[in-house]
């Protein structure tokens, strides 16, 4: 009755950003997971602390030599961090004569989409993505505080939500639920350049 899920697109331009993704993921999962009760304030909380770790680790991470940059720049490019949008979020789904709740939390300009039934409310998320905002392992969260999206889950109301980074962008007009099958053709185009590009999808439906 109880779904906890991250998604993390690692900042290409970021030292390493690939280790701020599975750093913040796995971590914020594990936070989400034991945590009763959840906020606005506790995520930025955690997000803020979070980092203090996620640099003591990177720190222990070999430099990167094939990148064929100096050590000098790849020690100076460590010091500034590195970076990870995201979108996590917990759904708990209604009990006999309660209300379930969901809760939302992102940073970046990955794709957050919510649907009441067949009708779409996304609109709610309206402004709230840049390509300024993410969380990195020297500062935390910069750009702003996490974004945050709170409600009541209905006992008789079917939802669907919908998170996927930005190498999925061609989903952004197409409205009704796309099959699993047409999901892996977008993942293998050309364009995307498949499997290697920063795609990422997760569809939950209640």
């Amino acid at each position: 009755s109880v779904c906890c899920f991250v998604l993390c697109d690692g900042v290409g331009l970021s030292y390493r950003g690939d280790f701020a993704a599975r750093y913040l993921g796995s971590s914020l999962l594990d936070w989400m997971e034991q945590r009763q009760d959840l906020s606005a304030n506790q995520l930025r909380e955690y997000l803020e602390r979070l980092a203090g770790a996620a640099t003591e680790e990177l720190d222990r991470q070999p430099l990167d030599h094939e990148s064929g940059l100096m050590r000098s720049v790849l020690e100076d490019k460590r010091r500034q961090g590195s970076q990870s949008m995201y979108i996590c979020g917990k759904i708990e789904l209604p009990k006999r004569g309660t209300r379930g709740r969901l809760r939302l939390a992102w940073q970046g300009d990955s794709r957050l989409r919510l649907w009441n039934g067949t009708e779409e409310i996304s609109e709610l998320f309206d402004h709230t993505f840049s390509t300024a905002e993410r969380w990195s392992t020297s500062r935390g969260p910069i750009g702003g505080k996490p974004h945050w999206y709170e409600r009541s889950i209905p006992a008789d109301m079917p939802m669907r939500l919908q998170v996927y980074t930005d190498g999925l962008s061609d989903l952004d007009p197409i409205r009704e639920p796309v099959p699993d099958e047409q999901i892996q053709v977008l993942l293998d185009a050309s364009h995307t350049g498949g499997l290697d590009d920063d795609a990422a999808f997760i569809e939950l439906q209640w």
